[in-house]
């Protein structure tokens, strides 16, 4: 295995350190948004086909668990939740505008959807062990 490959799996350990200056320079938010909302969604999707992946998922859940408190992430998740996994969709058609339906789908790939609210539960999951 090259250099690379070892250092790639192990992207979360420069990411947590970066949430540390995204806090403090954009807020709490922000570094949620970047550290869970973001990198652990695309490292756990990582992880579902890569082993090298999965064996350092419980290290930077430790990182993420260590960085924020757990009633932070619990917010966080539940922010989520609401707003994105399972707020209601809002129809892509608009019934007064007949130069729409044909062009768009809805919802836009439902598998993608699925796939993106079981990783969601996931996470939830690993982050309340």
């Amino acid at each position: 295995m090259s250099g690379s490959a070892i250092q790639f799996h192990k992207i979360w350990i420069e990411q947590c350190e970066a949430t540390n200056y995204i806090r403090d320079q954009f807020g709490m938010k922000s570094a949620l948004d970047y550290l869970i909302g973001e990198k652990l969604f695309h490292f756990v999707q990582a992880a579902e086909q890569h082993p090298e992946f999965a064996i350092e998922l419980p290290a930077f859940l430790a990182e993420i668990e260590r960085l924020f408190k757990p009633q932070e992430i619990d917010d966080y998740l539940d922010h989520l939740e609401r707003t994105k996994y399972l707020a209601p969709q809002e129809p892509a058609f608009d019934l007064d505008d007949e130069d729409k339906g044909e062009d768009e789908e809805w919802p836009a790939n439902p598998i993608r959807g699925a796939e993106e609210l079981l990783r969601f539960s996931r996470i939830r999951q690993l982050l309340h062990r």
